[in-house]
């Protein structure tokens, strides 16, 4: 599960980047031309999504990083990024692996009691 946690927090971190890039750089855009805004709307709140586009990819790498050896937290660092991103950006088509991928990771590192254990699939221990 540790394992899974791992994998999944640093796919969410680096979709969660694109988003984040998407984000930052559409708020950026919108303050310096101002028919921008105008034409396509703003977030309800361009300061979060700023905040949240640089820190929740960032957290949802640490987090999986960390799954392995503290899952604990790493676990947590997850759910954060998880919600982070619903908070700024909302459940749609661009977020939705995203938030699964981070929220899912998450749960998966706080479900880890024990390390993985190394199994065989052929029979023979190692």
């Amino acid at each position: 599960m540790r394992n899974a946690a791992l994998t999944l927090g640093i796919i969410a971190g680096v979709f969660g980047m694109l988003v984040g890039f998407f984000g930052f750089g559409y708020t950026e855009l919108a303050r310096h031309v101002s028919g921008i805004e105008d034409a396509f709307g703003m977030f309800d709140d361009p300061d979060l999504v700023r905040v949240v586009s640089i820190l929740s990819p960032m957290l949802a790498i640490a987090g999986g990083a960390m799954a392995k050896s503290r899952a604990l937290w790493g676990g947590i660092l997850l759910l954060i990024s998880a919600f982070g991103m619903y908070s700024a950006f909302g459940f749609n088509v661009f977020t939705m692996f995203p938030i699964c991928f981070a929220g899912l990771g998450g749960v998966l590192a706080l479900a880890a009691g024990q390390p993985d254990e190394p199994k065989s699939h052929f029979g023979k221990t190692p």
